[in-house]
């Protein structure tokens, strides 16, 4: 089973489940999930591939989801779901395929659609990286920089590399996440509908979930709703922590 990290609150709300994006981790969501936790229990997890959960031959959608599905059954269902980016596609496809498991959905700024990107470059960057005697994350983020420019993105990234290994050594299964990176951008259509209460929760400065993908939502998601976040772009919740946990509890709550 995944790697759950868990943070108790009030007795009696449902429980909260958080599933993090492409190379996060539940450490990712630490100060969140804490705030999120006075009324309610939070649980975060490790997706397969990534952080202390076990690595896989395979990182399909239909893989994650299960994953999901397993910790929901072992927790307690229904629970309430938060998913960010490729979190979020995982809880949709869960949401399609199992959704008594599921009380309220929370999709963080992504859409149940293809992408044309691709995030294969960081995986390139990662395994460049020269961790000879490296034993700062100081001096890991200069090396980093000559081979990814954002400095957001090498904290994000060095979150997860373990410096207490030895040699260090990232907490990410590279192989089956580069060879499975096209099903990762992708989506794999599932068909069906998910009738609960579901949001979608975007950054104002976000172009991941447009327009042109509400239909799309709409006919999968037939009760969404939609709220954005001003200032916000696809890391909304590291732009925007307090107005992002503002517009959970709210939704949670209602």
């Amino acid at each position: 089973m995944l790697a759950t990290t868990q943070y108790d609150g009030a007795p009696g709300a449902p429980a909260l489940l958080i599933a993090h994006g492409l190379f996060g981790s539940a450490r990712n969501w630490n100060v969140i999930a804490k705030r999120l936790s006075g009324a309610r229990r939070v649980v975060t997890v490790d997706m397969r591939n990534h952080g202390q959960s076990p690595w896989a031959d395979s990182h399909s959608y239909a893989d994650l989801a299960a994953d999901l599905a397993e910790v929901i059954e072992h927790e307690g269902a229904p629970m309430d779901l938060l998913g960010h980016s490729m979190g979020g596609k995982a809880s949709m496809m869960l949401a399609l395929s199992r959704p008594e498991l599921i009380r309220r959905l929370i999709v963080a700024d992504i859409a149940p659609v293809a992408y044309a990107h691709t995030q294969a470059h960081l995986i390139d960057a990662m395994r460049a990286l020269d961790l000879t005697d490296l034993s700062s994350r100081s001096e890991a983020d200069k090396r980093l920089a000559a081979l990814v420019d954002e400095p957001g993105t090498r904290a994000f990234l060095l979150q997860s590399l373990d410096l207490k290994a030895d040699p260090p050594a990232w907490r990410f299964n590279l192989d089956t996440l580069e060879r499975d990176m096209p099903g990762i951008v992708g989506w794999p259509s599932p068909t069906g509908e998910h009738t609960g209460p579901t949001l979608f929760l975007t950054g104002a400065e976000s172009d991941y979930v447009t327009p042109e993908a509400r239909p799309e939502i709409k006919a999968r998601f037939p009760n969404a709703r939609f709220a954005k976040i001003p200032g916000a772009g696809h890391w909304l919740h590291a732009d925007k922590p307090r107005e992002f946990e503002a517009t959970v509890e709210a939704y949670l709550s209602a």
